[in-house]
């Protein structure tokens, strides 16, 4: 999709589509009132007949209107003029951007972003209005035979600045491409099946990164050199498969030289089958998904190198395929992790912390500001916040809010869950130093179980286990937290 800054007024714009807003109570956007004044009227005769009442979100095409150069003019509901907030001006681009790429328009001038939003500039709307649009035209048919493409697909979009100045726009238009681009990275590599996602195939994404981009450098473990660092209960998990583990290492360097970087880890089990600890048949092909976290961080390492953010930012990603063999680990193994500390394997089903344990160790290497990783890890997750909402749990409130206040600019929330010292007990062992389980409160007990490796710096933990991916009708990747933790990363530019 090709983004365009443009200043026409509504009415003059020779395009396929004229996208305006329109409130209710027969409330018209100021744009849609300047379109409006030059067809003679037209837009208030049919809010007035009741054709759109301005629900949020719904959509109305009307063909060739007098007065105008477009060839269509549509109109979304905003809700009301007073409510208008960041959900609602997300769901408005995304049903204007279905609606448009629907009806036969190869281009559309969108003056959405001219719309006020609570606390939000015009950056944030056009960046905004970029990446949802992607977002809602992305398909995940990259595998079909027959891709069954749309005969006439919006090819390009202009976006009235409103206000917005010049330079601040093209940044933000700038951003939003970056952004979107590290989100369908991130949607792109969810998505493929275990046989061609595999261990290898995320390394080899990796360094992939690494030749696009000069301020990017690749680097990938194989399993004897985590051996030799003692990474046990990575490995642990690796064992029952024919697919070797990869540590994977990404160093972006945006900032000043020597300076501490922001270190990103994702869980990178690219098909989890439960191991030993055998997860049931229903919807175990969604276990493509538990490489989601892995994803997010090389589609945010590849946001940060597009718009040139200025930190120094590690990502670090575990990768293993977690299945069932004569050589898999069992239930009541005890492994040793690269801390030294010894682990009782109750559950080989809770892999995801095993791998990350070793992982979040590895980190002390980088002399990181912060680590925050990020993990499809617990089912318990879900039954807490849903599919709208990850958990955060972090060992410095500070970070936590950090994370929490970049969700909410992002539209990518995440809500902060106790990690307090009374849960630590569940994970008591009879035969080792912890184990890997530790009964209710799982999403807290599991990053319970992280913390124990992270004593040494300011750490954060994500679980997007209800977020990272969709079922049913919708089954796909989100590309989530890719807009969080770009977020976040943004705003600890600024904040320097």
């Amino acid at each position: 999709m090709k983004f365009t800054i443009k200043s026409e007024k509504p009415a003059e714009a020779r395009t396929g589509c004229v996208i305006l807003g329109v409130f209710e109570k027969h409330k018209l956007s100021p744009a849609a009132a300047r379109f409006d004044k030059a067809a003679g009227g037209l837009l208030t005769r049919l809010v007035k007949d009741g054709e759109i009442d301005g629900t949020c979100g719904k959509t109305l095409i009307i063909h060739y209107p007098e007065g105008a150069l477009c060839d269509r003019v549509m109109l979304v509901g905003c809700g009301k003029e007073g409510e208008f907030n960041e959900e609602c001006f997300c769901k408005a681009v995304s049903s204007t951007a279905k609606a448009a790429n629907a009806c036969g328009a190869t281009d559309a001038v969108s003056y959405l972003a001219e719309l006020k939003v609570n606390k939000r500039d015009g950056y944030w709307k056009i960046r905004t209005l970029v990446e949802k649009t992607e977002s809602t035209l992305f398909k995940p048919n990259g595998l079909k035979s027959s891709k069954n493409k749309n005969r006439k697909p919006l090819r390009s979009l202009g976006i009235h600045p409103g206000r917005t100045d010049g330079k601040q726009a093209a940044r933000a238009l700038k951003d939003g491409k970056a952004l979107a681009g590290g989100v369908e990275l991130a949607r792109t590599l969810g998505n493929l099946p275990g046989n061609i996602c595999t261990p290898s195939y995320l390394a080899a994404q990796a360094r992939k990164l690494g030749r696009a981009w000069k301020t990017i450098k690749t680097s990938v473990l194989e399993e004897a050199a985590m051996k030799k660092l003692g990474m046990g209960s990575l490995l642990s998990v690796s064992r029952g498969s024919v697919e070797p583990a990869k540590l994977i290492t990404l160093e972006y360097s945006g900032g000043k030289k020597g300076s501490k970087p922001v270190v990103l880890v994702g869980k990178g089990v690219t098909f989890d089958s439960g191991g030993i600890s055998l997860k049931p048949g229903a919807a175990m092909d969604e276990m493509k998904f538990d490489m989601c976290g892995a994803a997010s961080v090389l589609g945010t390492l590849q946001a940060c190198a597009e718009m040139k953010i200025k930190l120094n930012v590690v990502g670090v990603i575990p990768t293993t395929e977690n299945l069932p063999s004569d050589k898999a680990t069992k239930p009541g193994d005890v492994v040793t992790s690269m801390s030294g500390k010894t682990i009782e394997i109750l559950n080989t089903d809770a892999e995801g912390r095993l791998i990350l344990c070793d992982a979040l160790t590895y980190c002390r290497k980088f002399k990181p500001e912060v680590v925050v990783d990020i993990a499809t890890l617990t089912g318990a997750c879900v039954v807490a916040l849903g599919h709208h909402t990850a958990a955060v749990l972090s060992n410095d409130d500070e970070l936590a809010e950090e994370l929490m206040t970049a969700g909410k600019t992002a539209t990518d929330r995440a809500w902060q869950m106790p990690l307090w010292d009374v849960y630590q007990s569940a994970l008591d062992s009879n035969f080792a130093d912890i184990a890997n389980i530790g009964g209710r409160a799982g999403t807290i007990t599991a990053a319970c179980f992280l913390s124990r490796f992270t004593k040494d710096y300011r750490w954060a933990h994500l679980d997007i286990a209800g977020v990272a991916w969709k079922s049913g009708k919708a089954k796909g990747a989100t590309g989530r937290p890719v807009p969080l933790l770009t977020q976040f990363l943004l705003d600890r530019c600024a904040a320097r």
